[in-house]
């Protein structure tokens, strides 16, 4: 009996390190739960496990339209602002906003709350500037928080001064 009893003390001492070292992987592998996770939320916005989802992302670019008609143009951009209202109403836009003068002609971004390229390009296609080729977008597919729709509720209480 002594015999087995050293022997598997032995196999003991010979195993313990694999489990040392299984138990520390294991451990340093673990995911965390948030604390603060709320699955009620999370489901309303369309999140996955990591609070993430898919959104499209349009780039606006300067278009072909290089006419000097000053009227018509306005009234596309104007449209154009008012179209974005209509897709905030309609949850479709998430952000949107101008960008600085660049080399690369881009005027502006849309996030949309689209599950595809495909369902972007048909909100895209009620925007008079777009229609009329003033601007011109460009789509990707973009992986962001679940809780970026919830800027524009703070967005809408922080603006004095309105188009």
């Amino acid at each position: 009996m002594g015999f087995i009893h050293k022997r598997s003390l032995i196999g003991i001492f010979k195993v313990a390190p694999l489990l040392l070292c299984l138990t520390v992987c294991v451990q340093i592998n673990a995911q965390n739960t948030n604390p603060n996770y709320d699955e009620v939320l999370a489901k309303k916005l369309g999140a996955d496990d990591y609070g993430m989802r898919y959104y499209v992302l349009v780039i606006l670019k300067t278009g072909p339209n290089a006419s000097e008609d000053k009227e018509a143009r306005q009234q596309a951009f104007q449209g154009h602002m008012s179209n974005m209202k209509t897709m905030v109403k309609n949850n479709q836009l998430v952000v949107a906003g101008p960008f600085e003068q660049n080399d690369e002609e881009y005027r502006g971004l849309f996030i949309l709350d689209a599950k595809s390229k495909e369902e972007a390009k048909k909100i895209l296609d009620t925007d008079p500037a777009i229609k009329a080729k003033y601007l011109e977008p460009e789509l990707y597919m973009w992986y962001g928080s679940a809780a970026l729709s919830q800027y524009l509720e703070a967005s809408d209480k922080i603006w004095k001064i309105g188009y």
